[in-house]
């Protein structure tokens, strides 16, 4: 910037020489006066340039210093990018670890899960074994009373048929002794009365039992006699022998 300055007042200097050798005296003070007002025109060009430089070499500076400030921006653009990434790689990390600590405990709390799962089912299956021995159980329960009923109940019925048997028998032995001792007494009467002879006869009686003979009504057959006495004997006295009784104490009948 300084050189083109003063190549410019040399420049002015030397047109002024010219201009003076050139042109007439008469214009040798117009000449002067254009040079002065020339000079002091490149004077203010001068003045005008120095002050573009200054205001240049201002603007340089400024700008240095607006490179330096953007640098320094830059520079703490960079460290602030470089902490912003330190942090965002330690946001990073730390949400990393908080996933993997999040996934292990969603991990532990699967397992304890499953195993809450899988003891419930234990005990379920638990309780639905005890509930079926216990069922079966009182199935057993039920068929063994029910067996024991039935037991007792054909034990009774043993012992009912057993006891009627036996009442039975006994009323057919009862029946058979009575039998036994009717047909004794009967025949013990007509061992009294006519020896056992059915045509023995002792006045109006006739026959093995010695009944009136209007009682047999005109049938002497042993038939007869035998039908005759015992509906009189039974009639009169209930059986032979309470009518053999009732002969030992009066010796007739």
């Amino acid at each position: 910037m300084m050189f083109k300055h003063n190549f410019k007042k040399v420049l002015s200097a030397t047109a002024f020489a010219v201009a003076l050798v050139v042109a007439p005296a008469a214009n040798v003070s117009a000449a002067t006066n254009d040079a002065s007002s020339t000079q002091q025109s490149a004077t203010a060009t001068s003045q005008d340039q120095q002050a573009s430089q200054d205001q240049a070499a201002s603007q340089s500076s400024a700008a240095n210093q607006s490179s330096a400030t953007a640098a320094s921006a830059s520079s703490s653009t960079s460290t602030s990018s470089a902490t912003s990434t330190s942090m965002v790689k330690k946001t990073t990390k730390k949400a990393k670890k908080t996933t993997k600590k999040s996934k292990k405990k969603t991990s532990k709390k699967k397992a304890v899960k499953k195993v809450a799962k899988k003891t419930t089912k234990k005990r379920a299956t638990k309780k639905a074994a005890e509930a079926a021995a216990k069922k079966a159980a009182a199935v057993k329960k039920a068929a063994a009373k029910k067996a024991a009923a039935a037991k007792k109940a054909a034990a009774k019925k043993a012992a009912a048929k057993k006891k009627a048997a036996a009442k039975k028998k006994a009323a057919a032995k009862k029946k058979a002794a009575k039998k036994s001792a009717e047909k004794a007494a009967k025949y013990w009467i007509a061992m009294r009365e006519s020896s056992g002879y059915y045509t023995a006869r002792n006045g109006s009686c006739y026959g093995r039992y010695q009944l009136l003979i209007s009682y047999l009504g005109g049938d002497l057959s042993k038939k007869n006699q035998e039908r005759t006495a015992d509906r009189y004997v039974y009639g009169r006295y209930g059986s032979w022998v309470n009518a053999k009784r009732f002969w030992l104490a009066h010796n007739w009948y």
